[in-house]
């Protein structure tokens, strides 16, 4: 048995589906039963429950050969670092109660940058609480940013007719698919054959500006006009409040993009074939046009 979290998310979604028709038993857990329904459909176990509840996670984990974990915390939660805490504790509180021998867990790009680094800080505590546990073989995923963060610009390319984030504009940034991320997850629970804790950076196919990237989707879309807009650090904060995030989640979120725009996110390490991924951003691009088109 092979447990995933964020069944329903961008990564554990098509980690549960690959393994699922690889002919693995998935133990699918989430929140949300409607949106759980498919891969029970396929074949999955599912597990439905609050994931800062170690309880529950710890009856999920039970009997697993390896388990998939990330922190998905709600942005919109008053306090988001201390949520992102009570799930990591709550998560490797229930890893260790449940013995599991192998973890692929999500991580970040930046974690080795002190608490300068908004939500990565978050992710950088909770590869501390993995690295404390005896007798597991844990493996460290990390990219920087999702090509799919992307479609929370449809609105406002509808709307308004712009892409706009507080990221430099022309500062490129190590950008991945989802699914490439997903690939190696699938390919590591599967084998379960590496000793220890061990880092992989996953780099995407190439690094990117948000002027570049805003330029493809925009050929693609059919609007050579579209424009990357970068907004300054305390206008970008108040956006994601009004679009129904936190305060705190917002604050964090301005603070990681000035570690990109500092130089200090993103950098390093230096570009292998090991840490490259094949989906380019011109592919992606494609599944947003068709996306679009139906919005």
């Amino acid at each position: 048995m092979i447990t995933v979290m964020g069944a329903t998310g961008n990564t554990g979604g098509r980690i549960a589906k690959s393994l699922l028709k690889q002919g693995h038993e998935v133990r699918a857990i989430g929140r949300n039963e409607e949106r759980l329904a498919e891969l029970r459909a396929l074949g999955a176990e599912v597990r439905i429950g609050d994931t800062m509840d170690t309880d529950f996670l710890a009856e999920a984990f039970d009997g697993s050969a390896a388990v998939y974990t990330l922190l998905h915390t709600d942005p919109r939660s008053p306090d988001y670092r201390a949520a992102q805490d009570q799930h990591g504790e709550a998560i490797v509180a229930a890893l260790r109660s449940s013995a599991i021998p192998y973890v692929v867990a999500l991580s970040s790009l930046g974690v080795d940058q002190g608490e300068d680094t908004g939500a990565i800080a978050g992710i950088a505590a909770q590869e501390e609480r993995l690295r404390q546990l005896e007798d597991v073989n844990v493996l460290l995923l990390r990219p920087v940013s999702f090509f799919e963060n992307f479609f929370e610009a449809i609105e406002l390319i509808q709307t308004q007719g712009i892409i706009a984030d507080s990221v430099n504009a022309d500062m490129p940034i190590p950008m991945i698919a989802t699914q490439d991320i997903a690939a190696v997850a699938v390919e590591a629970l599967a084998a379960r054959d590496w000793k220890g804790v061990v880092v992989r950076d996953l780099l995407g196919e190439r690094d990117l500006s948000y002027s570049e990237a805003t330029r493809i989707i925009g050929d693609r879309i059919g609007r050579p006009d579209l424009a990357y807009v970068q907004l300054p650090y305390d206008e970008m904060t108040l956006a994601l409040v009004q679009a129904g995030m936190s305060q705190s989640f917002a604050r964090l979120y301005t603070e990681m993009t000035r570690s990109f725009n500092e130089g200090r996110v993103g950098t390093e390490p230096a570009r292998i074939p090991d840490n490259t991924t094949p989906t380019t951003f011109e592919q992606f691009a494609d599944e947003f046009a068709a996306l679009l088109a139906t919005a």
